[in-house]
């Protein structure tokens, strides 16, 4: 009797046991990603996918079984140098909204406009005026660090140049970023310097100090572009 109740016990253990790898079995093939889709998964993000050193095959294996890296190119959001640090925007979104408008609020702060009433001076006189500075020169600082973060792509899908046979077209940029990584990084980290000096110079009130810094920004900006956004027009005038 106490054999036949071992033998039943042993029975529906087994059989539990059975039940819970076909259903972790089922659950993993219920997860896996049909091929097209990982294809076309793996060319919307191949920039940033390649710039964390992920192959096409070892993406395609991750994705097919549901992998965390498959998780991690999810339209809209790509991995940049950690997995705290999701990448969701292009360097041209953080240019429109961060970069540009800053520059421009140094720029601007410190100037001479002349019109028919001869020549007048703009610069920063109260408190808010160089709190407005101040602010522009931080979004400088960090935003060169949003930059730095690799696995961006350079423009969102879609755009295309403004200027055939000039600018290049958006993938191009990516790639040439992706290539010269350091250099690119070494254009950030130059506009993150100078945006480090407008802050000190904005706690020292020095409006010819905002002048210098907003001269040598435009020639760090304009070295940037020239690599990676229109080097043909580099090229070409070079070439005359």
């Amino acid at each position: 009797m106490k054999r036949q109740i071992a033998t039943a016990v042993c029975c529906i253990v087994l059989g539990s046991a059975a039940l819970g790898v076909l259903a972790s079995s089922t659950l993993a093939i219920a997860q896996q990603k049909p091929a097209k889709a990982c294809l076309e998964s793996w060319r919307a993000n191949r920039a940033a996918n390649e710039a964390n050193g992920l192959t096409q095959k070892a993406y395609m294996a991750q994705c097919r079984s549901g992998g965390a890296s498959a998780a991690s190119a999810t339209p809209g959001a790509s991995r940049g140098a950690g997995k705290d640090r999701p990448v969701y925007l292009t360097v041209k979104d953080l240019m429109q909204s961060i970069i540009d408008p800053s520059a421009d609020a140094l720029w601007n702060a410190v100037q001479t406009i002349a019109d028919n009433e001869g020549l007048h001076e703009i610069m920063p006189k109260s408190q808010e005026d160089w709190a407005d500075v101040r602010h522009a020169a931080v979004r400088l600082i960090e935003g060169s660090n949003l930059l730095m973060i690799p696995g961006r792509e350079a423009a969102p899908a879609g755009d295309k140049s403004e200027a055939e046979g000039v600018e290049l077209d958006p993938p191009q940029i990516t790639v040439l970023i992706r290539r010269n990584r350091q250099s690119f990084n070494g254009f950030a980290k130059a506009l993150q310097d100078l945006g480090v000096e407008a802050l000190r110079a904005t706690e020292a009130k020095d409006p010819m100090q905002i002048i210098d810094i907003g001269g040598r920004m435009e020639n760090v900006c304009e070295g940037c572009h020239q690599t990676f956004w229109y080097p043909i027009e580099k090229h070409a005038s070079a070439g005359n």
